[in-house]
């Protein structure tokens, strides 16, 4: 069986993770849990680099470990068009590493206030990348499209969820059931992306 590390502390996208591959054939580990910790710098200028960067320093704890490795990573974050698609790769650090997403979300919305919804357009990206001990890499990206809602609604995601309004649904993400979020987040497509191709490694 091969065995997935994911770099990432995050316990909310871990369990998001955890449930989209829930029916993967495939053990799936956190760094914590493989005895990982790595010094990561994440500076790449675009979602893709900075996934490459991590799965990359991941991998390279590896080589010591007996089994079928895979080490992936994603880097994920909310544009917002009328911000000039900030936050984007800044999203986890956005006003500060330590600052909260109610204050984040609270922000945006300070931003936006009285701004149409034509022009509150923006988008979920996520980067996942993967890389094996052979060397093989693989890096894809899913997106969802949205705009920034008026007000923060929903309980049942994290970040920016609450502020990341789906028309077509008449809610945000944060209040979606989580199987469906799972099936048209960000998240879910990239990870339905990157699942097949590591499946034929």
């Amino acid at each position: 069986m091969k065995t997935i590390i994911f770099a990432t502390s995050n316990k909310d996208k871990m369990r998001e993770l955890r449930e989209i591959l829930k029916d993967c054939p495939f053990e799936i580990k956190t760094m914590k849990e493989a005895g990982l910790a790595p010094d990561i710098d994440e500076n790449g200028s675009s979602f893709e680099e900075n996934a490459m960067i991590k799965a990359k320093a991941v991998i390279s704890l590896c080589k010591g470990l007996e089994g079928d490795i895979i080490a992936m990573a994603d880097d994920s974050g909310l544009e917002v068009d009328y911000l000039d698609k900030a936050p984007g790769i800044y999203s986890a650090r956005f006003l500060g590493e330590d600052t909260s997403y109610d204050i984040k979300n609270g922000y945006i919305l300070d931003k936006l206030k009285g701004v149409p919804d034509e022009k509150r357009t923006a988008r979920f990206v996520c980067a996942i990348a993967a890389v094996d001990k052979n060397g093989r890499e693989a890096v894809v990206r899913g997106t969802i499209e949205g705009i920034i809602g008026h007000r923060i609604a929903g309980e049942n995601g994290f970040g920016y969820d609450p502020i990341f309004y789906l028309p077509e649904r008449g809610c945000t993400t944060a209040e979606l059931p989580r199987e469906e979020k799972n099936a048209i987040s960000h998240r879910g497509r990239a990870i339905e992306k990157i699942k097949k191709i590591v499946s034929e490694w």
